[in-house]
C-alpha cells in the first residue's frame, strides 16, 4: 500500500483489502479440496475412470476429448482475466510510485503472480468439477445407448445403481466446497456492492478495476459449476423418460403379438408368422426365448410377456422414485434450485441498494 497524499485516487485500500482477502479465502478453499481429494483417492479414482479399465478402449476418445476441453475453458477464462488484471496493474503503476522503478516493477510482478495463482486455483476447482460432471455425462449417454442394445431389465437395473452410486460420491466429495465456494462469493459480491455503492467520489478502471475482474473470476466460477451440476440431474433424470418409452413401446408390441399370431396361423401362413417374430425378436427377451415355436403362442409365453411387462414397469417405478443428480446435503441441484438461488440473490441485491441508496 502506498501512503502518498494522491494515492486515494489510484489506490482505495479499503478496497484492496476486501479483495485479497475474499480472493484468498476462495482460493483457499479450492486448495484444500483439491489436495484432500486428490490426495486421498488419486485422479484416477477421483475422476470414476479405475472402475471402467475393461471398457477403457470405448470411452478412451471422450475422455481425451473432455479433459482437453476442460484444459482449454481453464486457458481461455484465465487468459482474459489475467490480462485485464495485467493492464490494470501497469496503468496504476504509472499514478502510483513505491520509490524506485525496479521496486515499483517488483510490486507489480508479485501482484499479478500472486493473484494469477489464486485465479488458477480457484477456476481450477470448478473447472475439474464441471470434468468429473462431464466424464459421468458420457456414460449416462452410453445408458440410454443400452436401452437399444439389450432387453434385461436386471442389467439396467445394475448399471442404473452403479451410475447413482458414482454421483452420490461425486455429490459427497464436493458438497462442502460447492457450499463454502457459493457463501464466499455471496459474500464477496455483497461486500463489494456496499462499498461501491457507499463510496462517494469518483470510480475508476484505476482505483476499482479489481473489483470488476475478482468479480468474474468468482461469478465465471459459479456458472461453471453450477452448469456442471444441472447438466449430469437433468441428464440423469431424462433416463425416466427414455425408460417410459422403452417401457410403452414394448407393451404396445406385446400387446399385439397374441391377437396377430392367431390371424396368421388361421390363415396358414408360415412367411407372416416368421416376420412377426423377427420383429418381436428386437423388442422382448421372451420372444428370444421362443424362437424355436414361431408358429405357436401357448398361454406360457403369454405368461412369460405378462412376466417381462412387471419386470419393466417395477424398473420405470423405481426409476421415478430414484432419479439421480448431483445433490448438496439433500438438495438436487437442478434448474428448480437454480431459479431459487437466483431469486434469494436478486433480493439480497435489493435489500443491499435499498439500504445504501435510499
Amino acid at each position: 500500500m502506498c501512503e502518498c497524499p494522491e494515492c486515494d485516487r489510484y489506490e482505495i485500500q479499503s478496497f484492496e483489502m476486501a479483495i485479497v482477502a475474499f480472493q484468498a479465502s476462495l482460493a483457499a478453499v479450492s486448495l484444500l479440496c483439491l489436495s484432500h481429494n486428490l490426495r486421498k483417492y488419486g485422479l484416477r479414482r477421483f475422476l470414476f475412470v479405475d472402475r471402467y479399465s475393461g471398457k477403457l478402449h470405448c470411452f478412451h476418445r471422450d475422455y481425451v476429448a473432455q479433459i482437453s476441453g476442460s484444459m482449454r475453458m481453464l486457458f481461455l477464462w484465465v487468459l482474459p482475466c489475467f490480462i485485464l488484471k495485467t493492464v490494470r496493474e501497469i496503468i496504476r503503476i504509472f499514478y502510483v510510485q513505491h520509490g524506485s522503478w525496479w521496486l515499483s516493477l517488483a510490486i507489480l510482478s508479485a501482484l499479478i503472480i500472486s493473484w494469477t495463482y489464486m485465479s488458477t486455483i480457484s477456476l481450477s476447482a470448478c473447472i475439474l468439477f464441471h470434468l468429473v460432471c462431464s466424464l459421468q455425462v458420457i456414460h449416462f449417454d452410453d445408458y440410454g445407448k443400452l436401452l437399444q442394445r439389450e432387453s434385461d431389465v436386471l442389467v439396467f437395473m445394475e448399471e442404473h445403481i452403479r451410475l447413482r452410486y458414482h454421483l452420490s460420491k461425486i455429490s459427497h466429495r464436493f458438497r462442502i466446497y460447492l457450499l463454502l465456494e457459493f457463501l464466499v462469493v455471496t459474500a464477496s459480491q455483497v461486500v463489494t456492492l456496499l462499498q461501491v455503492t457507499g463510496y462517494g467520489q469518483m470510480l475508476t478502471f484505476i482505483n476499482g478495476g479489481d473489483f470488476a475482474v475478482s468479480t468474474l473470476v468468482q461469478v465465471v466460477g459459479i456458472i461453471i459449476c453450477l452448469h456442471a451440476a444441472t447438466r449430469i440431474s437433468h441428464r440423469a433424470q431424462n433416463i425416466v423418460s427414455l425408460a417410459s418409452r422403452w417401457h410403452a413401446m414394448l407393451t404396445c408390441t406385446s400387446s399385439d403379438a397374441p391377437s396377430q399370431l392367431r390371424s396368421s396361423a388361421s390363415a396358414g401362413s408360415l412367411e407372416a408368422a416368421n416376420h412377426l417374430n423377427a420383429i418381436q425378436v428386437d423388442y422382448s427377451e421372451s420372444d428370444l426365448e421362443s424362437m424355436d415355436y414361431a408358429g405357436m403362442f401357448t398361454n406360457t409365453q403369454w405368461t412369460s410377456n405378462v412376466s417381462s411387462h412387471h419386470k419393466r414397469q417395477a424398473f420405470v417405478m423405481y426409476l421415478q422414485t430414484n432419479p439421480g443428480g448431483i445433490t448438496i446435503f439433500g438438495w438436487t441441484v437442478d434448474r428448480s434450485l437454480v431459479n431459487t438461488i437466483f431469486f434469494l440473490e436478486l433480493s439480497l441485491v435489493t435489500f443491499v441498494l435499498g439500504q445504501t441508496l435510499i
